[in-house]
C-alpha cells in the first residue's frame, strides 16, 4: 500500500486525500443525522426509573399515538414456514405479520384501551384490548381470535391505565432499588442513555442468571421524561441481533380520538374463542362444558427460565389419530418409538405427540434435546 502511494503523482494523491476527507465528513454528517434525538444524562437505574415515573405522573399523559416497527426472526429456518402454501393453520400463521415482522401503528388511550395495526400484503393484522377482551384479527386467514381476561386481572375499571399515573404515588428510589435487588432469576444492567423515536430514553438489558435457556437477554427502552415504553426486544443465546423487537419509530403524546379503537371484522370472518386450560378441581361455569376430568393437566419440569411445561389432554374416544392442521408440515422426531411433531425456534421448542388416548404438548425456552428428554421421561 505504501509502495502504491509513493508511485501516485502528486495531483492524484491530493485528489485521493480530498476524497477520503469528503467521505469522512459525509459519514460524520450521516451519523449525526441518524441520531438527532436528545439523550438523557447518565443515572443509576433506580433514579432513572423514579424520574421517568415522576415525569409521567406530572405530565398526566392523555394518550399515545405511534408509528411502530416489528422485527421477528423467531421462525427463520423453522419447518413451519414451509407450510405457507398448503392452506394449513401452520402455513397461515407463518405468513402472519406477527411472525414475519411488519411496520404499522399503535394507539393507547388514557383509559387503557390499546390498538396495534400491522400492515401486510396478504392482509393487515389488528390487535385490540378494551380493558376486558383481547382481540386479534388476522387478515390473511380472515380469522378473529378473542380472549376474555378473567375478572380482576385486566379490568380497567379497577386498574389505572398504563399511560397515566394519576392515581398512583411514585415509589421512592429506595423502594425501586429494593425491588431490583430482589431479582433472583435475572441480572439487570445500568441504564444506557439513548434516543428512541426522537425521545430521550434509557435502555436496560436483562439477562437470565440460570443457564440452559435459548433466551439470551431482553432489552427495554423507556422514555426518560414520560415513562412510556418505547422499545422491547428479546435476544436468543446465539445471536447479538434481536430475535423479536417492537420499537416506536415516531411517537406523539396527546388525546386519542375514540374512533381509533373502532374495528369491525368482515361479516364472514371466522371467530375463534380462546379458552385457557382450567385448574384441576375447578368447577365448570357452563353446564354444557366438558367435565372437569377432561380439563388439561399442566405440570412443569426444571427451574427458572429453563422450565419445560407439559400440557396433557385426553383425546376423544374413538377419534382417529391424524395430524392436525396446526402440526402438519412440522419436522418429525421419535419419542420412545412414537412419532412426534416438533417446532424448534430461536427462543425455544414446542413438541406434540399422542399416546394411549392422551395428547402431550411440551414447550420451553430450551433446545430441542432438552424438551425431548422430558418427553421421553413421561
Amino acid at each position: 500500500m505504501t509502495y502504491l502511494l509513493r508511485r501516485l503523482p502528486l495531483s492524484r494523491l491530493l485528489l485521493l486525500c480530498g476524497l477520503v476527507v469528503a467521505l469522512g465528513i459525509s459519514a460524520t454528517a450521516l451519523a449525526s443525522a441518524l441520531s438527532t434525538g436528545p439523550t438523557p444524562p447518565r443515572k443509576p437505574l433506580a433514579k432513572a426509573v423514579h424520574d421517568a415515573l415522576a415525569g409521567a405522573s406530572g405530565s398526566q399523559i392523555q394518550g399515545v399515538s405511534a408509528n411502530i416497527q416489528l422485527t421477528d426472526h423467531l421462525l427463520e429456518g423453522a419447518s413451519l414456514a414451509s407450510g405457507g402454501d398448503n392452506g394449513s393453520t401452520a402455513g397461515q400463521l407463518a405468513s402472519s405479520p406477527l411472525l414475519t415482522g411488519a411496520s404499522g401503528r399503535m394507539w393507547i388511550a388514557k383509559d387503557g384501551r390499546v390498538r396495534l395495526e400491522l400492515q401486510a400484503d396478504k392482509g393487515d393484522t389488528q390487535v385490540l384490548y378494551d380493558g376486558h377482551t383481547v382481540s386479534i384479527y388476522d387478515g390473511a386467514s380472515n380469522t378473529l381470535y378473542r380472549y376474555t381476561v378473567p375478572a380482576g386481572k385486566g379490568d380497567t375499571s379497577a386498574t389505572p391505565p398504563p399511560t397515566s399515573s394519576d392515581h398512583h404515588e411514585v415509589p421512592t428510589v429506595a423502594k425501586i432499588e429494593e425491588a431490583i435487588s430482589h431479582s433472583d432469576h435475572a441480572n439487570v444492567s445500568a441504564p444506557t442513555p439513548t434516543d428512541i423515536a426522537g425521545q430521550a430514553a434509557y435502555t436496560v438489558r436483562v439477562t437470565p442468571k440460570e443457564p440452559g435457556s435459548e433466551i439470551g437477554a431482553g432489552e427495554l427502552s423507556f422514555d426518560a421524561v414520560h415513562g412510556v415504553l418505547l422499545r422491547a426486544a428479546v435476544y436468543s443465546s446465539t445471536s447479538s441481533s434481536p430475535t423479536i423487537e417492537l420499537a416506536a419509530t415516531k411517537i406523539s403524546y396527546g388525546p386519542v380520538d375514540s374512533s381509533a379503537f373502532d374495528f369491525t371484522p368482515p361479516h364472514n370472518a371466522k371467530i375463534e374463542e380462546i379458552v385457557p386450560p382450567k385448574k384441576e378441581g375447578a368447577k365448570p361455569t357452563d353446564p354444557s362444558s366438558t367435565h372437569s376430568g377432561d380439563h388439561p393437566h399442566v405440570s412443569t419440569h426444571g427451574q427458572g427460565i429453563a422450565t419445560v411445561a407439559v400440557i396433557e389432554s385426553k383425546t376423544k374416544v374413538g377419534a382417529k389419530q391424524s395430524p392436525s392442521s396446526m402440526t402438519e408440515g412440522l419436522q418429525k422426531v421419535k419419542i420412545n418409538g412414537i412419532e412426534a411433531s416438533e417446532l424448534p425456534t430461536a427462543l425455544g421448542t414446542l413438541l406434540s405427540f399422542e399416546r394411549s388416548g392422551v395428547r402431550y404438548l411440551l414447550l420451553g425456552a430450551v433446545a430441542p434435546s432438552a424438551v425431548e428428554a422430558v418427553a421421553k421421561g413421561l
